[in-house]
């Protein structure tokens, strides 16, 4: 098995970006959500309810600001995140540094509704239980492309069981992995309780309960029933839709594509 892609999401719900190494950083891979879009009342505007997001790009730049662009919208240069420091309501987070107010405006003229960029200055400050052993978002999420691949063979077959037209294969960025592998049998890292990839060693730290971000299509914003629809028949229990498995890291370093991965 290898590892096939790495991606980060340099604001929480936005495109990805990919990557040919990454570093590995106790809260997850360097510069992956470190910024995030909110309400006024620092409550998360997230992709499931506004799919606008997916048309962001966002790309670091050297002095630690953000470079934006989407469809339908100039691109605005953001510097390093100097404001307030405001309250957060969500994911055991509890603030976070306000953005330059012309993102504050790009992000409301985008969604149609006032919105805030923040950044979290430190990520090690964010609490969660025991069980979900991470410290960011839990904090790598990885995804087998043969997976994948399996839950597109049933979504054909179910189509065809109602008379219809198999649809395109599903987009991975569907599932904003972190970590993409080749070469496991599908579904094979639901069993894992670690794996090392490359010179880096995670704890598998539970299995990720898919949402209604994955309805959306990453590339037109187009929303419909897959693949929650399939999930919800093949892959569900304990109350949730499972699909790819969160890593915690026991150690520091790099992720390169074409990395071995070996479970454990």
């Amino acid at each position: 098995m290898e590892l096939a892609e790495i991606r980060t999401y340099p604001i929480k719900s936005i495109r990805g970006i990919s990557h040919s190494s990454a570093q590995v950083l106790p809260w997850g891979l360097e510069g992956d959500r470190r910024w995030t879009v909110v309400d006024p009342l620092g409550e998360l505007i997230w992709v499931g309810e506004h799919p606008k997001l997916l048309s962001v790009s966002a790309a670091e730049t050297p002095e630690g600001g953000l470079r934006l662009s989407a469809k339908g919208m100039g691109e605005l240069k953001v510097p390093p995140a100097t404001g307030d420091m405001i309250t957060l309501g969500f994911s055991n987070l509890d603030r976070a540094v306000l953005a330059h107010a012309d993102a504050h405006e790009w992000f409301t003229r985008l969604l149609g509704r006032p919105a805030r960029l923040v950044w979290v200055d430190d990520p090690g400050r964010r609490t969660v239980t025991e069980e979900q052993g991470g410290l960011w978002d839990a904090p790598l999420l990885l995804v087998a492309r043969s997976s994948l691949r399996r839950l597109d063979d049933w979504i054909a077959e179910g189509a065809l069981e109602r008379q219809e037209h198999p649809p395109d294969p599903l987009d991975i960025a569907r599932f904003r992995p972190n970590a993409v592998i080749d070469g496991a049998e599908p579904f094979a890292e639901d069993a894992w309780t670690s794996v090392r990839i490359g010179e880096v060693d995670f704890r598998v730290s539970k299995l990720c309960d898919r949402c209604a971000a994955t309805i959306w299509d990453p590339t037109t914003q187009d929303g419909g029933k897959e693949p929650l629809r399939t999930l919800a028949r093949h892959r569900r229990w304990d109350g949730g839709t499972w699909f790819g498995v969160y890593l915690v890291p026991r150690n520091l370093g790099e992720l390169r594509v074409g990395d071995e991965v070996r479970p454990g």
